[in-house]
């Protein structure tokens, strides 16, 4: 009715302006010709009615009406056909709780192997060294009963619902946030982007087979394990006796590939056993190893690192290549714990952080085993390129007395293959024969991507090339070990270390969500050589540079044990992180002296100087202090006497 109103509104005047128009054409035919026409019965026009309406009037508004009557039957007509239609759909659906239709197709037997991981989660996420997850609600999926076969009938497998699932790709077309690598790093990033972005969807591809883990484990606390099942459940106590595991977080965390894009909440999903190999920084796209596409909005690199060999080993042979392991992942430490119970001797060639750990391990090992342990590097010490002479003597010492054959000054002139057994040939002369050779030589940074991806690569330090807000291009980012960063106190560096990669990690993620960060958080990094003996470093810490050590008598709680007994955790750097360093000097006003040689170093502080001033500091059997140096180098000051600045450690304290 009220589309008629309308219309008579506008039609009503158009016929009133018509009956005037005819009247007057009318009389000025009649004056023109002189004649009268024959009279008729003149027409009403007008919108009056004067005793009755005119035929024209009688069409314009039936029409009116008549075609208003029929747009609105069509109207009401379609609209009832397209809700039946719906009501008809929706009716013929399985509803998830009916139990007509399983939402998964999940084998029994998987859900019975995931139960047991639930129980240590709650532990695990206590222990977590990148803090605890932001709450956010996970999608509820139905799983099949243990007891009740998983079966689709025919006709549920012909329903929308089955064909929406059976439709949806393993791999998913894209990734709101993609990172590349399965690290540290990466699961820093992903967690910081979470929790500044609750609802992001994270996908994280890595071409290792296994969740992001932690490695220093894997060359620490996981050798000394009593437990006979820990190389297969990857679970160890810490220093402090505390169990945890090698995992951030149980496969529970995760949301699976294949429903991160329509899960309510988003999530983090681990793509695993795949491959980045070609990436289109102007399509934001990456293509895998199985030339998968997956575009992206914002993307991290964190690819990692890839353990240097020998080139005397890679000429040596196959035979010989068969005998060696590059020492990075969960399937190295597998291999290595393996051979270390059906071998007779392992050599270890490098002093460096891994080659030391894993000597101070397999060393400890031997004397329960019988095992020849023997350690070679071309140094004059263990971990001669990190710390002072008369430090990395004494380090030496310790590791000979963990049961390890120390050969110092040994540079490898020729490696080959004799009566099954590896023959080592110095260039001094001596030989060395062993059953198999850790090489643990470093690491090179993982920059495959670089040339199809137009990424600087750093010429002096390698890795790509990144500013203070480790961001190679607009929408990507490096973190980790593969990062050339620009250090606002220090410089272009680039760390190979746990506790860089959390930082810098957590740093990108943040940036990616909008913060604009600059690298201004040093990160920290530690070697244990066993529970007893161990150090924290942060800065720039090269044996080259000037030092001052200041050394006092060590207690039975300056161990890397009692550490972790006071912090609660076996990483370190999980509590170090978030403290802030205090400028309150200590009570104990005794003035330390530097070392002589021949003393015991049962603990103390070692600054590394550049331009006088402090850019590194080691903490020898000295934990829970490092926000102190932290301070330090941040201030970037002059000092005039050291031993004033090591009061600040309270090294001398009982």
């Amino acid at each position: 009715m009220l589309k008629c109103k309308a219309v008579w509104q506008k039609l009503a005047p158009l016929a009133r302006d018509s009956s005037t128009l005819c009247r007057q054409n009318m009389k000025r035919t009649v004056l023109k010709c002189g004649c009268r026409p024959t009279l008729v019965p003149r027409a009403q026009m007008s919108s009056k009615i004067p005793g009755g309406e005119n035929m024209a009037y009688y069409i314009l508004v039936g029409g009116t009406f008549l075609g208003a009557g029929y747009y609105a039957y069509k109207t009401l007509s379609g609209d009832k056909r397209r809700y039946e239609e719906r009501i008809t759909e929706m009716s013929s659906r399985s509803s998830p709780l009916s139990g007509e239709q399983p939402m998964t197709f999940l084998q029994p037997e998987l859900k019975e192997e995931a139960e047991p991981s639930e129980a240590p989660a709650a532990e695990d996420s206590a222990a977590d060294p990148l803090g605890p997850e932001p709450v956010a609600a996970e999608p509820v999926v139905a799983e099949p009963s243990a007891t009740e076969p998983v079966a689709a009938e025919p006709l549920a497998a012909e329903s929308p619902a089955a064909e929406a699932v059976a439709a949806l790709p393993e791999i998913p077309a894209h990734a709101p946030y993609l990172l590349i690598g399965g690290g540290t790093a990466s699961f820093a990033a992903a967690r910081s982007i979470r929790a500044r972005d609750p609802g992001a969807r994270v996908l994280i591809v890595t071409e290792e087979p296994d969740l992001p883990y932690m490695r220093p484990p894997l060359s620490k606390e996981l050798w000394f394990s009593d437990d006979p099942t820990a190389t297969e459940t990857l679970r160890f106590k810490q220093w402090n006796g505390k169990e945890r595991s090698i995992y951030f977080q149980p496969p529970s965390f995760y949301v699976s590939p294949q429903d991160l894009p329509k899960v309510e909440n988003g999530g983090v999903a681990v793509l695993t056993s795949k491959k980045v190999v070609h990436m289109d920084v102007r399509g934001n796209k990456v293509r895998l190893d199985d030339n998968t596409e997956i575009s992206y909005d914002k993307c991290l690199i964190a690819t990692g690192g890839i353990p240097r060999n020998m080139q005397v080993i890679e000429r040596a042979g196959e035979e010989v290549r068969k005998k060696v392991t590059l020492f990075r992942r969960i399937s190295d430490f597998k291999s290595l714990e393996k051979i270390a119970r059906e071998v007779k001797s392992i050599t270890i060639i490098g002093g460096g952080f891994l080659g030391s750990e894993l000597a101070c391990a397999l060393g400890r090992k031997s004397n329960e085993s019988g095992l020849e342990v023997v350690q070679m590097f071309p140094e004059k010490g263990n971990m001669g390129k990190v710390l002072p002479e008369y430090l990395s003597n004494w380090t030496t010492e310790k590791v000979k007395r963990e049961g390890v054959n120390v050969i110092t000054d040994a540079l490898v002139k020729n490696v080959s293959f004799k009566d099954d057994r590896v023959e080592i040939k110095l260039k001094d002369g001596r030989m060395v024969t062993t059953d198999h050779i850790v090489a643990a030589v470093g690491l090179e940074p993982s920059v495959e991507l670089a040339k199809s991806a137009g990424l600087e690569v750093d010429a002096d330090f390698g890795g790509f090339r990144v500013n203070a807000e480790l961001q190679a291009r607009s929408n990507i980012w490096v973190a980790g070990d593969a990062a050339c960063f620009y250090d606002i106190r220090l410089g272009r560096r680039r760390v190979e270390h746990h506790d860089h990669a959390v930082v810098s990690g957590r740093l990108a993620g943040e940036n990616m969500t909008g913060a604009n960060k600059p690298y201004w958080h040093q990160s920290m990094f530690w070697s244990d050589l066993g529970p007893d003996v161990g150090y924290e470093a942060i800065g720039i810490v090269d044996s080259s540079l000037p030092t001052v050590g200041v050394f006092a008598k060590a207690t039975a709680k300056d161990t890397p044990r009692a550490a972790t007994e006071i912090s609660g955790t076996g990483i370190r750097s999980e509590s170090e992180t978030e403290a802030v360093a205090s400028g309150v000097m200590p009570i104990n006003p005794t003035v330390p002296l530097a070392p002589q040689q021949g003393d015991d170093y049962g603990k103390g502080v070692i600054f590394y100087l550049r331009d006088k001033v402090v850019v590194g500091i080691i903490l020898w059997n000295v934990f829970n202090r490092m926000p102190i140096a932290r301070k330090i180098i941040k201030d970037g000051e002059e000092h005039a006497d050291l031993n004033e600045v090591a009061k600040l450690f309270n090294i001398h304290e009982d």
